[in-house]
C-alpha cells in the first residue's frame, strides 16, 4: 500500500509532467532559451549563436512554429522568440506573437543573424545553448534534461546562475526513483478524486484542439480525410475506434502545423499527451462513463506514460506516441471494466505489437505514426478484456510487466542509439525533401 508520502510525490509528478504547451515542445525549448537570453542581453540581439543536441535538431526541422503563419524550423523559433518571446510564458513562449512580428522575423532570418550547430560537447540528449550578441554584449542561456530546465543564466554583467555541475550527476531526482505498474495503477484507483480532478483540463484542452481540425487546413488532414464525407464513413463507419484514431490524429494535426492554441503535454511532449488524453476521453464518452470513472482512466493514462518514459528518457530514437498510446491502452481497459491484470495484458500486448517503431523527427506526418499507435491501443486493450496477453515466449515480453517495460526502454534508449545520428544525417542530406 502506498504511504501518504509516496502518494504525494507521485501527485507532485503527475502535476510536473503533465502541464500546457504551445507548439512542439522541442523549438519552444529553443524558443524559450532564446528569449530568455534576448531579455538578459536588454536588446535585439545582431546575433544568436544556437548550440543544440541532435535530438533537438531532429525534433524541430520539419515541424510548424506557433504563430509564423506556416513558417517551420529553427530559424522561425529563434527569430520569432527574439522579437516577440516572452519566457514568462515557460513552453507558451511564443503565445503573443502577430502578424507584424512574422515579417520581423523573415528579415531577421533573410539576414542570417543567427547559427545553428549541432552540440558535439555534451553527452545530453536534450541540450539548448543560446548566446545572444549586440556589439560587444554578450548573454548566455542555457536549457538541459527536460524542456523548462535553466541551469545557466549569464547576463552582460554578471553569472546569475550556474547549475552546469548537475548535468553530471546521472543519479535519478526524487520523483523518479520508485514508481512499478502496481504503483501506478494503486495511485489512480485508490487516490481521492480530488486530487485527481486537474487531470480532466487535459481532456478539454487536447479534445478542443482536435475540433479545430475539421475546420480548417493542419498538418496532413489525416483527422479530417478520416471523418471524410460517405465514402470514408462507408468504409471505416463512425464507431468506436475510428473515432478515437480520427480525433487524436486530428489534434497531431493542428499541433504539428503550428496552430497557436496550447496542448496538455506528457513528459515534454505534446503529442504523448494526446496520444494519452483523446483515445480514453473519446471511449469514456461512447461508452458514457462516470465523470469520477473518466478521472482515474485518464490519470492511469497518463501515470503509466510517465513511468515508461522516466525509464526510456525524456527524447530518445523510439516513438513516443507508442509509448503514449500504451498508457491509453491502460485508460480504456480500466474503463472496460479491467483490472490491474488485464491493464498489465494491454501492456505487453501494445509493447509486443510496436515496440520499435523509429523517431524521425517532429513533422505534420507523425499523424500517421499516432494512427497506428492508438489504433494498436484500443487492440491490446480489447485482447486484455478477454485474457489474451502476449506470451513470455514472445520476443522481449516478460512475465513480469515490470520488466517487459524494461526491456522497452532498454531497447529505445540503449539498443536504438545509433538510430538518431543515422537519422538525422538522412535528414540534413535530403537532396530533396518534398514528396512532389
Amino acid at each position: 500500500m502506498l504511504s501518504k508520502i509516496e502518494s504525494n510525490k507521485i501527485l507532485a509528478l503527475l502535476k510536473k509532467e503533465v502541464v500546457p504547451a504551445m507548439g512542439c515542445t522541442e523549438p519552444m525549448a529553443v524558443a524559450l532559451a532564446t528569449a530568455k537570453a534576448t531579455e538578459l542581453l536588454g536588446e535585439i540581439p545582431d546575433m544568436v549563436i544556437a548550440h543544440i543536441s541532435a535530438n533537438i535538431i531532429k525534433n524541430a526541422m520539419g515541424v510548424g512554429i506557433p504563430g509564423s503563419e506556416g513558417m517551420v524550423g529553427l530559424p522561425a523559433a529563434i527569430a520569432l522568440a527574439v522579437l516577440a518571446g516572452k519566457s514568462e510564458y515557460s513552453l507558451e513562449v511564443l503565445k503573443d506573437v502577430n502578424h507584424e512580428d512574422v515579417e520581423r522575423a523573415k528579415a531577421f532570418i533573410e539576414s542570417r543573424k543567427f547559427m545553428v550547430i549541432q552540440a558535439r560537447d555534451t553527452q545530453e540528449i536534450l541540450y539548448v545553448e543560446i548566446e545572444a550578441r549586440k556589439d560587444e554584449k554578450k548573454s548566455k542561456v542555457i536549457i538541459a534534461r527536460n524542456h523548462t530546465n535553466f541551469v545557466y543564466l549569464q547576463s552582460p554583467k554578471a553569472i546569475l546562475l550556474d547549475n552546469r555541475d548537475m548535468l553530471n550527476n546521472t543519479v535519478a531526482s526524487e520523483h523518479e526513483t520508485s514508481l512499478t505498474m502496481a504503483k501506478v495503477y494503486e495511485f489512480a484507483t485508490t487516490m481521492p478524486l480530488a486530487n485527481l480532478r486537474f487531470i480532466l483540463d487535459s481532456a478539454t484542452m487536447n479534445k478542443s484542439v482536435s475540433q479545430l481540425a475539421f475546420s480548417g487546413d493542419y498538418g496532413l488532414n489525416l483527422g479530417k480525410s478520416l471523418l471524410g464525407g460517405g465514402f470514408e464513413q462507408r468504409m471505416l463507419g463512425y464507431t468506436t475506434m475510428p473515432k478515437i484514431v480520427i480525433y487524436t490524429c486530428a489534434a497531431c494535426d493542428v499541433r504539428m502545423s503550428g496552430a497557436q492554441v496550447p496542448v496538455m503535454t506528457n513528459s515534454g511532449s505534446g503529442n504523448q499527451g494526446i496520444a494519452a488524453t483523446i483515445p480514453v476521453v473519446v471511449f469514456a464518452e461512447d461508452t458514457q462513463a462516470t465523470e469520477s470513472k473518466l478521472i482515474r482512466a485518464l490519470t492511469l493514462s497518463h501515470l503509466t506514460v510517465i513511468y515508461i518514459k522516466q525509464l526510456l528518457g525524456r527524447l530518445s530514437a523510439h516513438c513516443g506516441c507508442v509509448i503514449a498510446a500504451t498508457g491509453s491502452a491502460c485508460g480504456i481497459t480500466y474503463l472496460m471494466g479491467g483490472d490491474y491484470n488485464h491493464v498489465c495484458y494491454a501492456i505487453k500486448n501494445q509493447i509486443a505489437a510496436l515496440t520499435g517503431m523509429v523517431c524521425d523527427g517532429a513533422k505534420p506526418s507523425c499523424s500517421l505514426k499516432i494512427s497506428s499507435a492508438v489504433s494498436s491501443a484500443f487492440q491490446a486493450a480489447l485482447l486484455s478484456m478477454d485474457n489474451i496477453c502476449v506470451s513470455s515466449n514472445d520476443g522481449i515480453i516478460e512475465q513480469d510487466v515490470d520488466k517487459s517495460i524494461r526491456n522497452l526502454a532498454d531497447i529505445g534508449r540503449d539498443a536504438m542509439h545509433e538510430v538518431d545520428n543515422i537519422v538525422l544525417k538522412i535528414m540534413v542530406n535530403k537532396d530533396n525533401p518534398s514528396c512532389e
